[in-house]
């Protein structure tokens, strides 16, 4: 099995640019200590993929949110990826997911797309059209960013991947022949991975075109928790609330929402997080 990355490639003879996706052991890793019902895993799986194209299509420094809040089974999901293509994500939703499609999931929804890239982040927002992630996120670049795109998103328990294909801005490009192209990026499937890597899959999907394959990137699953974080939360808990619950539990439990970490304080943890002039340990990286 080959490592999870993003390629870029374009075409010829046509102005459009694109990407492919592929993530397994990132993937693999932001599900193991979760228990997600099989239309939650999709559609988080979707998101990663998607998520890490928008990153990779950007030049910038920085990080890429994605966050989906609604009031169906599927209350908020949250997906980000830096401009190195550190991805990590998290779904919350109702206790009991009833849900069998992505368009029963999510119920008045919106999907927000934040680029931080410094002093000033860019939000765009959209509806989440009750079809797909990903006619939301081509409404997304047609509305906030203005720019004809095709995606196509898939996924399963073992591996997520997508395509983005972009028009490049101020070039025209013939209707039929941007039809086409989304009819074949529409075919990509989860069995298409597994078969071929990055480059032979973009030959195996556009062999009627010319298509220029440039050099992947590696994706990776990291998570920014550590004990200074957790720390923080209790302390914003305050030490009252933090010790009524050692007093019934014998210990305050600290889950990372991300990667499933749990981390666990005793009474004399407790006493140390709010002790007064306490000098840090190191932090404890994920």
């Amino acid at each position: 099995m080959f490592a999870d990355h993003v390629i870029p490639f374009s075409f010829e003879s046509l102005p459009v640019r694109g990407e492919i996706i592929y993530l397994s052991r990132s993937w693999r890793r932001m599900l193991r200590d979760q228990e997600y019902a099989p239309v939650v895993r999709e559609t988080l799986g979707h998101a990663a993929a998607a998520t890490g194209l928008i990153a990779r299509s950007l030049k910038f420094d920085g990080s890429v949110t994605m966050q989906i809040q609604g009031a169906g089974d599927l209350r908020m999901l949250v997906m980000q990826c830096t401009s190195k293509l550190e991805l990590r994500g998290m779904a919350s939703t109702a206790d009991e997911v009833t849900a069998g499609s992505f368009g029963e999931l999510l119920d008045d929804a919106h999907c927000a797309i934040t680029v931080d890239a410094g002093e000033r982040p860019y939000q765009g927002i959209v509806a989440v059209d009750r079809d797909s992630l990903a006619a939301s996120l081509e409404d997304y670049f047609s509305r906030s960013v203005q720019l004809p795109s095709h995606v196509a998103l898939v996924g399963n328990d073992d591996l997520c991947g997508g395509l983005l294909l972009q028009q490049v801005p101020g070039e025209k490009i013939e209707d039929d022949d941007w039809q086409r192209l989304g009819l074949l990026a529409a075919t990509l499937s989860t069995g298409d991975f597994p078969e071929a890597t990055g480059i032979d899959l973009i030959g195996k999907l556009f062999n009627e075109d010319d298509v220029r394959v440039f050099d992947g990137q590696p994706v990776v699953f990291r998570c920014r928790c550590s004990k200074r974080r957790a720390e923080e939360v209790l302390r914003m808990l305050g030490e009252d609330e933090v010790r009524d619950v050692l007093a019934e539990q014998g210990k305050v439990e600290i889950i990372c929402e991300y990667c499933g970490r749990k981390r666990r304080y005793d009474s004399v943890d407790v006493s140390r997080v709010f002790a007064e002039n306490v000098v840090a340990g190191p932090e404890s990286l994920q």
